[in-house]
């Protein structure tokens, strides 16, 4: 496999920065908006890779185009608790960067579409960052 494009990313260091300069209500806007599109529902394989499951709902905000040119990416959790994250991910494949946002997730959701990404880092790895803490978001979904 050919070595990537990025180098490592420095987790610590991006997370407040991407925290607080991301815009969270206007991302949330733009969903309620334009909606969303569910491409691989929950438990469906991936087209190509077959052994791949999507444990979440997987698909698309309307209206958008993410850092690849296709639309923005989206997981979508079982819960209403709207736009709880993202997903800063580094496709080694690809060989690119994108955002793919934690919409309606709880907590064990969120976990979960984490270590998917997260599931063989030598093909696409990423870095879980959060609206809100998440003893915040385990508060809320009591």
């Amino acid at each position: 496999m050919p070595e990537s494009l990025y180098p490592p990313l420095d987790c610590q260091a991006l997370r407040p920065i991407v925290r607080k300069h991301l815009r969270w209500q206007a991302w949330a806007r733009c969903i309620e908006a334009n909606g969303l599109t569910i491409e691989r529902p929950r438990a469906t394989a991936h087209p190509e890779y077959p052994s791949v499951v999507y444990p979440l709902d997987y698909g698309y905000v309307n209206g958008t185009r993410g850092g690849d040119g296709d639309a923005l990416d989206v997981f979508v959790g079982q819960n209403t608790t709207g736009l709880v994250g993202a997903l800063l991910t580094t496709d080694h494949r690809q060989r690119d960067r994108e955002a793919k946002l934690l919409y309606d997730c709880t907590p064990a959701e969120v976990y979960t579409a984490h270590g998917f990404i997260n599931y063989d880092r030598t093909l696409l790895e990423g870095v879980l960052v959060l609206r809100r803490d998440m003893s915040t978001l385990w508060a809320e979904a009591s």
